[in-house]
């Protein structure tokens, strides 16, 4: 039995500063807005054969919505390819988007701990902006989201 070789990006979603937002409200980033986003930029820049050899491994394991941090996972061979059609994606749906690398390892593991890091840095960094705005509801889905992170396996 051949095990399969993954990486794993931890990749935060940042909403483009040099964009208006003021006439759109941004979208909620999910699991299959942030599939989309992937599959059409491998598509335009590296054509179907392209596509088709990243699909197979091609996976978001974990999206917060609150912090917008993400866990992708694909095959050794494709991560580079991933990554740089990630790079050109410019919108999830009309909101300007852009992805920005965190960390990059070779198993879940090491994932998770790093992912775990860096969404309760940026819980607090969030817990400072909302202020009044923060509702127990936030704070029991960030929760949610911590455990959901805790849980992860291949």
């Amino acid at each position: 039995m051949v095990a399969f070789k993954n990486r794993y990006m931890v990749m935060e979603v940042l909403l483009d500063p040099a964009k208006d937002l003021s006439k759109d409200d941004p979208i909620t980033i999910s699991q299959t807005n942030i599939v989309k986003a992937i599959k059409d930029s491998i598509l335009v820049n590296f054509g179907e054969c392209g596509l088709a050899a990243s699909l197979g491994s091609l996976q978001v394991k974990y999206v917060n919505p609150i912090t917008k941090l993400c866990i992708i996972r694909t095959s050794r061979e494709e991560y580079q390819k991933v990554w740089s059609a990630m790079t050109m994606v410019r919108t999830i749906g009309n909101c300007p988007v852009i992805f920005h690398l965190l960390d990059l390892s070779g198993s879940i593991r090491a994932c998770k701990s790093a992912a775990l890091k860096f969404d309760e840095a940026k819980f607090e960094q969030y817990k400072l902006v909302a202020g009044d705005r923060l509702t127990p509801e936030i704070i029991q889905h960030m929760h949610n989201c911590l455990e959901k992170i805790k849980l992860l396996e291949h």
